[in-house]
């Protein structure tokens, strides 16, 4: 669909223009905001993406869930528009893998079932009102979500990032919440 590759080169554009320090900052607060919510307290297992350096960074959330000794997954890709969940047990367990994200080592590898997974941090491109996400593009999320039946599935965005309304296709997975500096939006059916 053109116009969802118009509308994620000009998210993804914008997400990049941000300063670092800026990016920092608000990572930081929304990470904040998260561990503050219900949702992550009662969370055993969370699954979060290895940010990429144009994302929000969320090693601080990894540090929070290791404190907190919440069992820890990122995605691990296994083919084309395929993921699992693999459990993170340390930051020190993480090395550069495919397309330059960070990935669990080879030999400390333990995949998690979908089923249970608490909450899955999805990252996007864009979101909207009604929980409809513009991902990156590849498929990955959209594939894997609906196999997380268990889980809330919860955006941390740029308040630039959360529109009225998205472009969508019957494929395309949608998040249960969306938190941003200035607001907390709840999809319909969460």
């Amino acid at each position: 669909m053109l116009e969802k590759k118009i509308l994620r080169r000009e998210f993804l554009g914008k997400r990049a223009a941000v300063p670092r320090d800026e990016r920092d900052r608000i990572s930081h607060e929304l990470i904040k905001k998260f561990t503050a919510s219900e949702i992550y307290h009662a969370a055993k297992v969370i699954m979060a993406y290895a940010s990429t350096p144009d994302e929000l960074q969320l090693k601080e959330l990894f540090n929070a869930c290791f404190a907190d000794k919440k069992v820890l997954a990122i995605p691990f890709i296994i083919g084309k528009g395929e993921m699992q969940a693999v459990e993170v047990p340390s930051l020190d367990a993480l090395e550069v893998g495919a397309f330059n994200i960070q990935t669990v080592k080879l030999e400390l590898r333990k995949f998690i079932k979908p089923a249970k997974i608490d909450c899955v941090i999805v990252p996007g491109a864009a979101f909207d009102v009604h929980g409809n996400r513009l991902g990156l593009g590849g498929g990955y999320y959209d594939r894997f979500l609906p196999r997380v039946v268990n889980a809330k599935k919860i955006a941390l965005a740029y308040d630039f990032q959360l529109v009225d309304s998205l472009p969508t296709e019957a494929h395309d997975a949608k998040v249960d919440m969306i938190l941003t500096i200035e607001r907390s939006v709840y999809h319909e059916g969460y």
